[in-house]
């Protein structure tokens, strides 16, 4: 089992610390608004990081946290005039609507900054006795980026381009901006009521400090796996590093992940540019879950993912596939069967397996997936399965989808998401939308559905 290991720009052996288990932390939501699908690509890829290591048999321990204090839910929160915790509350709901919706493992823990407040100054108080920090007039305390040798190893950057002694305050800023980050900010009017006591003062920790000590907290000061997107890279995991490693001493984490950025129909998504989407403005759009979810997991972590509608059909459609063989396997299902793999069963497995252990390759994984389904669908139609393998081929599917997880029910939810898509087109018909009406009877005819639109109503069967 392979990784690419950002930190060292090349392909490694996998090795946990502890043999059979894994510790993993993955940088979560900051909750100000609703995670767009740039963001649940990013949780998506790390979703099947996860379900991958469990296929394998690893135990894995992961944390993800979320972001509930920093300048974007502060400013946020009083535009709308409500208290920060109960704004932010409502988006980590939502946030965790979306992980069920698009059938992601939970987290084991899901740390929240302002529960780690205590912890953080004890950390900050550790760099400032080692001689890592100074203090500004406001009570602001600043990490001396000078003061630790290796900054700069995971973003590959040039020490001698760093503006070192220069500071910001900001929790974000432009990568060839490296300088003297917060991890403590000195109170100001701007905060309004958000503020915690310390010993310098009123005033709130910086971003970077807090995935330092929610991940140590429940990981160790030394770990496995840290993931997130690349834009975490630099300044954000970097200074994570400078400030873990010099306030324990020793390692912070052997393997760094990061999954590339998202386009919309080949163009940066923004607001601006009217492709921006969260999760529920795709469902509205008459988009299954599982659909979305193959979408955003069929590309290569490290690649850029050009999210399009016809990709979605495209998803809907594999999908369909999936689980039309799997109707039709359940059919042929007799307990007399011995429930055996046969030899091309087991191939697939475990080249599906093989090609997952080369950093996550999904694409090459559903190649071979699909060649064995297709080759299935040419037995089950010429009749010529052995009927003693069909356990063993239900069984391998099912395996198959603990790391993918798009198959889900064969049966009622089925039925559900084709309502949900006639339901979308009935309102799109309403509303005279007649683009969005033809575009979703022909996603319904890609996956083998007739619709009839009648006096009584539009009803719909099977080609």
């Amino acid at each position: 089992m392979k990784f690419y290991n950002t930190l060292n720009r090349k392909k490694e052996e996998f090795q946990p610390l502890e043999k059979g288990k894994v510790t993993l932390y993955t940088c979560g939501p900051t909750v100000y608004d609703f995670a767009h699908i740039g963001n649940l690509r990013a949780f998506l890829f790390e979703d099947i990081l996860r379900r991958y290591l469990e296929f394998e048999d690893l135990q894995v321990l992961h944390v993800m946290n979320i972001t509930d204090i920093d300048d974007k839910t502060i400013r946020r929160s009083q535009e709308e005039k409500r208290p920060l915790i109960d704004f932010t509350d409502e988006y980590t709901q939502a946030f965790f609507d979306d992980l069920k919706t698009l059938n992601m493992l939970f987290a084991h823990h899901y740390p929240r900054a302002t529960e780690f407040i205590p912890q953080m100054i004890e950390t900050i108080q550790k760099l400032e006795k080692k001689g890592y920090t100074y203090t500004t007039d406001d009570g602001s305390v600043f990490f001396k980026i000078s003061q630790f040798p290796d900054y700069g190893k995971l973003a590959h950057l040039d020490p001698d381009q760093l503006q070192s002694g220069e500071r910001v305050e900001e929790d974000e800023y432009e990568k060839e901006e490296g300088r003297d980050f917060a991890l403590w900010k000195g109170y100001k009017s701007a905060d309004g009521d958000v503020c915690w006591d310390s010993p310098w003062g009123k005033g709130r920790p910086g971003w970077h400090i807090e995935c330092s000590v929610m991940s140590t907290h429940y990981l160790g000061d030394h770990f496995d796996i840290h993931c997130g997107g690349v834009d975490n890279i630099f300044p954000h995991h970097e200074n994570e590093i400078a400030q873990s490693c010099s306030a324990s001493g020793g390692a912070f984490v052997n393997y760094w992940l990061h999954n590339e950025h998202l386009l919309v129909e080949g163009q940066k998504m923004s607001k601006s540019m009217g492709n921006f989407y969260a999760l529920r403005d795709l469902l509205e759009k008459g988009c299954s879950p599982e659909a979305i979810r193959y979408t955003l997991i069929s590309t290569h972590y490290r690649s850029k993912l050009n999210f399009t509608f016809e990709k979605v059909r495209t998803a809907q459609k594999c999908i369909y596939k999936l689980r039309e063989l799997k109707r039709r396997l359940q059919g042929l299902e007799d307990d007399g069967n011995e429930g055996k793999m046969d030899a091309e069963t087991e191939n697939m497995l475990s080249k599906f397996s093989e090609k997952l252990s080369d950093d996550l390759n999904i694409s090459g994984a559903l190649g071979e997936l699909f060649s064995w389904v297709s080759s299935l669908f040419v037995q089950l139609d010429g009749e010529n399965l052995d009927y003693s393998s069909v356990r063993g081929s239900l069984s391998a599917l099912d395996s198959v989808d603990t790391v993918l997880g798009v198959l889900g029910d064969t049966g009622e939810n089925v039925d559900e998401n084709i309502q949900q898509l006639i339901n979308a087109r009935n309102k799109a018909r309403e509303e005279k939308d007649w683009e969005r009406a033809d575009e979703i009877r022909n996603q319904l005819d890609d996956i083998g559905i007739i619709l009839d639109d009648t006096s009584d109503g539009t009803i719909w069967k099977k080609k």
